[in-house]
């Protein structure tokens, strides 16, 4: 099933990142723009509270939205790259209105301690399962756009019926690899020192091509802090090893009986669309659905993306 909504808007995450990256000076302007909860003096006053935990010796950044009765329901979401769990703010109240919530900054991205034996997709598979176990968490759904997508795929693989359903999407999963110059380059290049120091630069650059929302202040620079000095090179790890996950991943696609639901921008040129395809056409339970954006969905379309994802945990998951 494909479904879109919107205009279409153009994605220019390619052109900035390398501009940002090359040292062209991309830092980008801060805004307290109303949105969602209206923004005052420079502070978005958002919804998600974060807080920390320890959870397998890793200081973990978490969000729980309470254990209010909501039917059982509850749902994990994982923070896209190179975002954090604010990544969710805008969509929190939507999601949260029927179902507990627990949002993660994975280690080593957004405010959580790095593990890097963690910084690929199959280990933080592994990890994704003992944040579960840790918030009491027992057959949740989960949703992980950008790097959750292979993180979400291996544990799916790996713990048969332990995740409800699963959300992903704008993130690599083709092989052979299917990713825009820029990406591609971070996984491949033999060097990766001219990235070191410029964290913020790079993020950036990454940030102003969010189209059609504007970040509040202090959620950007949640951003920037996250991957400021050399915090956005040591993550660069999770996707220079896609060259070997990828492979194993597709060996293990057949057999994942979880469904899962790949939400994808018509016009990402960072992780072009022939990856959700791919996804779709692979695995055995699955469902596509488009919006008419770039390669940050979940922020670009925050309404449509929390739309697809409650339709989904309302049902669509048991058709997929």
């Amino acid at each position: 099933m494909q479904n879109g909504s919107g205009v279409p808007r153009r994605s220019m995450l390619g052109g900035a990142l390398a501009g940002a990256a090359a040292g062209i000076g991309l830092t980008g302007t801060a805004s307290a723009a109303e949105r969602g909860t209206a923004a005052r003096g420079g502070s978005s006053r958002a919804v998600i509270q974060p807080r920390h935990r320890t959870v397998d010796g890793l200081s973990i950044r978490y969000a729980d939205s309470g254990p209010a009765d909501k039917g059982g329901r509850e749902a994990l979401l994982l923070c896209p790259w190179p975002e954090s769990l604010f990544a969710f703010d805008q969509m929190w109240p939507h999601l949260a209105r029927n179902t507990r919530l627990i949002a993660i900054d994975l280690p080593g991205f957004g405010h959580s301690e790095r593990r890097e034996t963690l910084l690929s997709p199959k280990a933080m598979g592994d990890f994704v399962i003992k944040i579960a176990d840790a918030f009491g968490l027992k057959n949740p759904h989960a949703v992980g756009p950008d790097i959750g997508t292979g993180a979400l795929l291996f544990a799916a693989a790996a713990h048969p019926g332990r995740l409800r359903s699963v959300v992903i999407g704008s993130g690599g999963a083709a092989f052979p690899i299917q990713l825009g110059t820029v990406l591609r380059d971070w996984v491949f290049t033999p060097d990766i020192t001219p990235y070191r120091g410029i964290g913020r630069q790079v993020v950036s650059g990454a940030l102003d091509t969010i189209e059609n929302h504007t970040l509040p202040a202090d959620i950007r620079e949640d951003y920037l802090s996250a991957y400021e000095d050399d915090k956005f090179v040591e993550s660069m790890a999770y996707v220079r090893s896609y060259h070997t996950n990828l492979p194993a991943l597709g060996e293990l696609r057949p057999d994942i009986k979880t469904p899962v639901q790949i939400i994808a921008g018509r016009h990402d040129t960072a992780v072009p669309p022939a990856n959700a395809e791919y996804l779709h056409k692979h695995l055995p339970h699955s469902r596509l659905d488009y919006l008419n954006v770039g390669h940050f969905t979940w922020e670009e379309d925050a309404t449509g993306y929390a739309s697809l994802v409650t339709d989904w945990w309302n049902g669509g998951y048991t058709k997929a």
